[in-house]
C-alpha cells in the first residue's frame, strides 16, 4: 500500500496537472444537481450536458418533476440511456423531496440515501456541489481504477474504497480528490489506453513499468 506521505504528494501533484479540476455536471439549483447525477449513472457528463437545458427549461421547479408526465419525461432523457428506470426514480425523488422535505433537498447523506435513485456516491457529489459539504469521497469509475492504480486502496468496492481514501486523507483534501482522479481518469490514466508517457504521478503507479 502505497504510504500517507506518498498519497498526498499524489494528490498535491494531481492539483499541478488540473488546476481547474471541478464538476462537469451543469446546475443552477440543489435538485437540478440531483436530476443531473441521477441521469449520469453509466452515462457521460458531456451528454447529460446536452439533454439538460431542455430538461430544464421544461421542469423549472421541483413541482415540475413530480407532475410531469413520466411518459414525456422518458422521452426528454432518452438519450442517456436506461431512460425508464432513471425518469421514475428523478419523478419519485422530486415527490420525496415536496413531501418528505418541504421541497428542500436534504444535505446530510442519511437524508439523501431516502431519495429515489440516490446512492452514496451521488449523495457525496450532491453534498459538495449543491452544499459545499465534502465528508466523503464520491468513488466513480475513475476514482477506483486509479486509487487501486496509485496503491491507496487494494478493495474494488466503491465504499470500501471511500473508507480507506478517508483514512489516509484530512479533511481538507477531501473537497478536491474526486475531481482531480476524474480529471486523470478522463485526460490520463484511461481505462482502455492510459497515456503513460504523459502521466505526472506515474512513479507511484504499481502497474507502470518504468
Amino acid at each position: 500500500m502505497t504510504s500517507k506521505k506518498d498519497a498526498l504528494k499524489i494528490i498535491e501533484i494531481l492539483k499541478e496537472t488540473y488546476p481547474d479540476a471541478k464538476c462537469s455536471l451543469d446546475f443552477k439549483t440543489p435538485f437540478q444537481m440531483v436530476v443531473a447525477v441521477t441521469m449520469s449513472a453509466q452515462c457521460t457528463d458531456e451528454r447529460v450536458n446536452k439533454v439538460t437545458p431542455t430538461l430544464f427549461e421544461r421542469c423549472k421547479t421541483i413541482e415540475d418533476f413530480a407532475n410531469i408526465d413520466v411518459n414525456e419525461l422518458e422521452l426528454l432523457i432518452h438519450s442517456c440511456g436506461f431512460y425508464k428506470n432513471k425518469a421514475k426514480n428523478i419523478k419519485l425523488c422530486a415527490k420525496q423531496v415536496l413531501n418528505n422535505f418541504s421541497g428542500e433537498v436534504p444535505h446530510t447523506m442519511e437524508e439523501l440515501l431516502t431519495l429515489a435513485g440516490v446512492g452514496r456516491k451521488s449523495a457525496n457529489v450532491i453534498l459538495l456541489e449543491a452544499f459545499g459539504i465534502a465528508n466523503g469521497i464520491a468513488v466513480d469509475t475513475h476514482a477506483k481504477r486509479i486509487s487501486n492504480k496509485m496503491g491507496l486502496s487494494k478493495e474494488k468496492d466503491p465504499e470500501k474504497i471511500e473508507q480507506d481514501l478517508l483514512k489516509i486523507f484530512p479533511k481538507e483534501y477531501l473537497k478536491d480528490i474526486n475531481h482531480l482522479l476524474v480529471w486523470h481518469g478522463r485526460n490520463t490514466c484511461i481505462a482502455r489506453k492510459p497515456i503513460c508517457e504523459k502521466c505526472t504521478i506515474k512513479k507511484y503507479c504499481k502497474e507502470f513499468c518504468l
